[in-house]
């Protein structure tokens, strides 16, 4: 059991208590949140209210939120594509299509269902019993190389190449319109959308996390062209929401881009983890590994040249 307080401040008055909440606690959605109230978890001045109550400069919020049950997530027989392996860690390239982790509503046929079906308990516990390996993941419809820790060591050292970003992670995207530039660097924080919670958006300065993505045109295709993004960082839907910002949204992204896909029969967004390189976590060694483009995307490429 979780316990959160807020005051609220003068800038906030009249706001309705649920779209409040949802801006101060980024990690729950605004269901989430309701029903909390609809459960009589949330509290103003020792009261119960509805999700359509007016919050009040100096009103006193508290919330009661209950632990999470997490259910068990059980070992599936589903092939993996295993680009490395050993002792400590695999490198996997992940199709289109699959989650990488168990979430609410969705606790099979993951990536983590199949991993516990090659690795038995052999994977890091750290990030806990939905999360086993995972270290870092990539949008259900992103292809391409993942890291997966064995043990704990491997985790915490993968972890720490992450936060001071020196893990080399190059992307293969097609976007639509024509860049004019060969190279560009795009800077922006990435918050949380103040609407529509299912997004992420560039937000100003003070809020959000700092991204930065370096953009290399590879080829430029009939209304549409073909990138490589580095990224400098790791944010969620980074080259997703950066490139939508400069007015280039991922072919197939639409959630991002135009809400009915151009190319018929595409799902998601044209989106591929190329390149994964980093030290290893016991001999230091600085290694990198290739994910081929899958077939669907090398078929783009041709179709649209």
């Amino acid at each position: 059991m979780k316990e959160i307080s807020f005051a609220v401040e003068p800038e906030d008055q009249d706001k309705r208590i649920d779209i409040y909440l949802t801006e101060q606690l980024e990690t729950m959605s605004r269901s989430h949140i309701q029903k909390l109230l609809k459960n009589e978890s949330v509290f103003v001045a020792a009261r119960t209210v509805r999700a359509n109550y007016k919050i009040q400069a100096g009103d006193r919020i508290h919330l009661t939120i209950p632990d999470n049950q997490e259910p068990s997530v059980l070992p599936e027989n589903i092939p993996l594509d295993i680009l490395y392996e050993d002792d400590c860690l695999l490198v996997v390239n992940k199709p289109k299509n699959m989650v990488v982790h168990p979430a609410a509503g969705h606790y099979e046929h993951t990536l983590v269902n199949a991993l516990l079906y090659h690795c038995g308990d052999s994977l890091s516990g750290i990030n806990g019993v939905l999360r086993p390996g995972i270290v870092h993941r990539i949008d259900k419809d992103t292809t391409g190389a993942l890291v997966v820790c064995k043990n704990d060591i491997a985790h915490q050292s993968l972890a720490a190449q992450l936060a001071v970003h020196s893990i080399t992670r190059r992307y293969r995207a097609i976007v639509h319109g024509n860049l004019t530039e060969d190279e560009i660097t795009i800077e922006g924080n990435i918050g949380r959308h103040p609407v529509d919670r299912k997004k992420m958006c560039v937000v100003p300065d003070g809020r959000g996390k700092p991204a930065v993505t370096h953009v290399r045109v590879l080829q430029r295709l009939n209304g549409y062209t073909y990138i490589e993004c580095r990224l400098e960082t790791g944010r969620t839907h980074q080259i997703r929401v950066h490139m939508a910002h400069i007015g280039h949204p991922l072919l197939g992204d639409e959630l991002y881009g135009p809400k009915r896909c151009p190319v018929k029969g595409l799902q998601g967004q044209t989106l591929h983890a190329m390149i994964l390189g980093f030290q290893h976590p016991v001999t230091g060694e600085y290694m990198e590994f290739t994910a081929p483009l899958p077939d669907y995307f090398n078929k783009l490429l041709i179709k649209l040249a």
